[in-house]
């Protein structure tokens, strides 16, 4: 993919380039705007230190300790110690395109002009995502409040030569990936330290790729639900716009209108003597209409965030004063993942429901059980609909909020966290166990046309069950399904898939 370089201005900062800087490599720059904003709030805080004003973070400790004054022959040795004392995360590595969104997103934050960060590290920030070299962020270990600051210490190590980082896929030490690439480690100074670290943009790097993953798999199921729709000759009357029109939620209306639009010139709908069907056919545009709501919502949020200054203290440059405030706290963001999952996860949780109808005799209309033939010898597609009913099981666990949650730390300084980076990587699991369940529903739904008399497919489930058959071929006999459901999986993480279904629709 060949992307124009994006321009940094800390204001216009976009989802879909979120991904496209995390994912595809798009490279940045700084605009003069943003430059220029950077220089006059770090020359705000170099007179700060010369003068030994007490301002919190940079002429003093951090959270409890804001009572202890910092001399300003300590203010180096102060900002340093601050990254070195708080990267203690722990647990599994943040994926590399995680630690992308991550790194872009402060950069834009700082980009703003109110975090008084030198411009050395906002430059080597750059180069770090122009020159792939990833930092390696371990996930636990934030509380969602006063920032995510454990996680975002390992970042800022790179920054100063320690840690660790992938150069070249490589994971080596911070100082020998930036010594390989021909760049400098950054001497933190002023507020350079607290400025890298305190802010949301863990659980924002998190969230946003989460949520354009989550747009995706909203068009993925209700692709899924079609061709299932088909398989089972569902019933169109259910998707009359005048029935939509009453109830006129936004999702409800344009998932009444894809699933007519997918399924049009079908000859299997309309073919049973039935009057209504089932919930899981009925009433998918209910449903998912109600996800992607849900998912709007939550797209809205992001987008502040992204563009938002989370730090503390905040430096106004206009007036020369420096604010201690609560911007860091993720209760908007804890909040909205929470959401985000919690809905994503009822796509999964009504397509095993269409799986189970799928391949049960007694409620398939006639087709075959578990829709292979000389059923007894091969068991056919039965043990896919267990592990869809055990993934959503799971699911239901990951969606109880994590921002329901709290525990004091600092001393109870910091008496009310979000927990919202925990309600970040629970909503990415959710969406990465969707789009398994889903990967599911996609070959159960192939199969079940193919075990009963061929007819015309709708535009766009004809599409949809060509790209399925490029992967996974017919079901005649028992085999490992395991690597069908994988190919299928694999097929919905796929940007190319959802751009070339779109181009039918």
């Amino acid at each position: 993919m060949n992307l124009k370089e994006l321009v940094i201005t800390g204001d216009s900062l976009t989802l879909p380039q979120v991904g496209e800087v995390a994912r595809s490599g798009r490279k940045i720059v700084l605009s003069d705007r943003a430059r220029e904003a950077i220089a006059q709030a770090h020359a705000l805080v170099t007179e700060i230190v010369e003068a030994e004003r007490a301002v919190y973070g940079v002429s003093t400790g951090f959270g409890e300790l804001s009572t202890v004054h910092i001399g300003k022959d300590k203010n180096k040795c102060l900002q340093r110690n601050l990254i070195l004392s708080h990267a203690c995360a722990l647990g599994e590595p943040l994926p590399k395109d995680v630690v992308r969104a991550i790194m872009l997103l402060r950069l834009n934050t700082l980009a703003k002009g109110f975090s008084g960060v030198s411009p050395a590290v906002t430059d080597l920030l750059i180069n770090l995502l122009n020159l792939d070299i990833v930092p390696y962020i371990p996930e636990q270990g934030s509380l969602g409040a006063s920032g995510d600051l454990a996680n975002l210490a390992h970042m800022a190590l790179v920054l100063i030569g320690e840690g660790q980082a992938w150069y070249r896929d490589e994971l080596i030490s911070g100082g020998e990936a930036l010594n390989r690439a021909g760049l400098q480690p950054v001497v933190l100074s002023g507020k350079d330290g607290l400025a890298i670290i305190n802010g949301t943009q863990i659980m924002a790097g998190i969230g946003s790729l989460s949520l354009l993953d989550a747009e995706n798999l909203y068009l993925a199921a209700n692709l899924a639900a079609a061709l299932s729709f088909e398989a089972l000759r569902g019933i169109t009357a259910a998707y009359d716009s005048r029935i939509h029109s009453l109830r006129p939620h936004p999702g409800q209306l344009e998932t009444a209108r894809f699933m007519l639009n997918a399924v049009a010139g079908s000859e299997y709908v309309d073919s049973r003597s039935d009057v209504q069907d089932p919930y899981t056919l009925r009433c998918v545009p209910q449903v998912h209409g109600a996800v992607l709501d849900a998912i709007n919502y939550v797209a809205g949020t992001l987008s502040v965030e992204i563009n938002a200054v989370t730090d503390n203290p905040i430096i106004l440059t206009k007036t020369g004063e420096v604010i201690s405030g609560g911007n860091f706290h993720g209760e908007p963001l804890a909040l909205a993942l929470d959401f985000l999952g919690l809905a994503v996860s009822e796509l999964a949780n009504i397509s095993e429901r269409r799986i189970e109808r799928l391949v049960n005799p007694q409620l398939n209309y006639g087709l075959p059980a578990f829709l292979v033939e000389e059923g007894g010898v091969n068991s056919g597609l039965m043990i896919p609909q267990y592990v869809a009913a055990a993934i959503v099981s799971e699911n239901k666990v990951l969606a109880h909020p994590a921002s329901v949650d709290s525990i004091p730390s600092s001393a109870n300084k910091e008496d009310h966290v979000s927990m919202g980076a925990i309600a970040a990587r629970k909503a990415k699991a959710i969406v990465e166990n969707v789009r398994r369940v889903l990967a599911i529903e996609l070959l159960v739904a192939a199969q079940a046309i193919d075990v009963q008399p061929q007819r015309k497919l709708g535009r766009v489930t004809a599409k949809l069950y060509a790209k399925i058959r490029e992967l996974v071929p017919t079901l005649e006999k028992d085999r490992v399904l395991a690597t069908d459901i994988k190919s299928l999986a694999a097929m919905l993480s796929d940007v190319s898939f959802y751009e070339e279904m779109r181009s039918h629709i």
